[in-house]
């Protein structure tokens, strides 16, 4: 295993001329070796945890809060990524004639490949909740804590695929709009024996992230316009699922149900329950703030009008009989 697995790819449209990079950062034996892709991901891992670091105070939570969501969340999202894969394509891995150990030790080979950031988002998602409901803290709040930092890590392990020269899309036709971003690639799963032009989707995507990542910071932190807990969350899985929507259409690597792209789908679904749910508790935030104004607010109308006018001349009469008591007393001691 190890030694050199090369990639030879090139951006002509960016005046990017073919160069070669190695799958392999560390070879260490025949058996074992550390790859940029894994790199990649634990650097994008820390990334987030800093930013749930950062953000943790405001949020509610301490750094041992955040230290045991992180650990947990890595573990069990990692494994839902996995097994979100391998549920999608369980006919890679079992078929007759196979023996059950085989397929189980296959199943959990990371290193063969196969990781879908879906199952480990939803893992994650689950993992915090659970987590907030047993200390006894506000999950949404949680969630908005670590949200843009998976952007972070998302955006930061798609150039893993670059330097494995996967997730990518198909050839880019020299009349498509961002033909000028095509990514030049050899070799290639696309069955050419030369330097094929495909969209570098993982690129896109990377992109995608770090632009959604900066729109948070903007509206929801620099400007104080976050509403409720829960709306950075919702942002963010409404905008990857509206990105990756389109995004997923151009890759060549798709997981399936039938004709329909499984990530497409679901990156969909994101889109519209996401920004249906923000809508909804936009709208329920908005309300119980007209609410709290108006418990705040004396009408000075009507009845109430009158009322506070007749508090008014109580008040009046008895400042005024004050006033007399006091002059009787001044006088009788004028008096003595």
């Amino acid at each position: 295993m190890s030694g050199k697995e090369l990639v030879e790819i090139s951006f002509p449209g960016l005046g990017i001329e073919p160069f070669t990079v190695d799958k392999v950062a560390i070879p260490i034996n025949d058996k074992f070796d550390i790859r940029w892709y894994g790199i990649l991901i634990m650097v994008g891992m820390v990334l987030a945890f800093v930013y749930a670091i950062v953000r943790a105070k405001s949020a509610g939570f301490t750094l041992d809060d955040v230290l045991d969501i992180g650990l947990y969340t890595v573990i069990f999202g990692v494994i839902g990524a996995r097994l979100y894969y391998v549920l999608m394509r369980l006919d890679h891995y079992i078929y007759p004639g196979r023996g059950f150990f085989d397929t189980l030790l296959d199943m959990i080979n990371l290193r063969g490949g196969g990781l879908a950031i879906y199952g480990g988002v939803l893992a994650g998602v689950a993992t915090i909740i659970i987590y907030s409901k047993i200390k006894k803290k506000n999950w949404w709040a949680a969630l908005d804590m670590i949200a843009p930092g998976v952007m972070i890590a998302q955006a930061m392990g798609r150039w893993g695929n670059f330097f494995n020269g996967e997730a990518h899309g198909g050839i880019v036709d020299p009349s498509h709009p961002l033909y000028f971003m095509r990514m030049g690639l050899y070799p290639n799963d696309l069955g050419t024996s030369e330097m094929a032009y495909v969209h570098p989707t993982f690129l896109y995507e990377s992109l995608w992230n770090i632009l959604g990542f900066v729109l948070i910071q903007v509206v929801y932190y620099r400007c104080k316009k976050k509403k409720f807990d829960g709306q950075v969350a919702l942002s963010y899985l409404a905008w990857y699922g509206f990105g990756r929507m389109f995004i997923e259409g151009l890759r060549t690597d798709s997981l399936y149900i039938g004709p329909i792209r499984i990530s497409q789908l679901v990156g969909f679904l994101c889109f519209a329950v996401c920004t249906g749910l923000m809508i909804f508790m936009l709208h329920r935030a908005r309300k119980l703030r007209e609410a709290v104004e108006a418990e705040e607010y004396v009408p000075m109308y009507g009845a109430a009008a009158q009322q506070e006018k007749a508090d008014a001349a109580e008040r009046n009469e008895a400042q005024c009989a004050d006033d007399e008591n006091n002059n009787e007393n001044q006088e009788k001691k004028e008096e003595e």
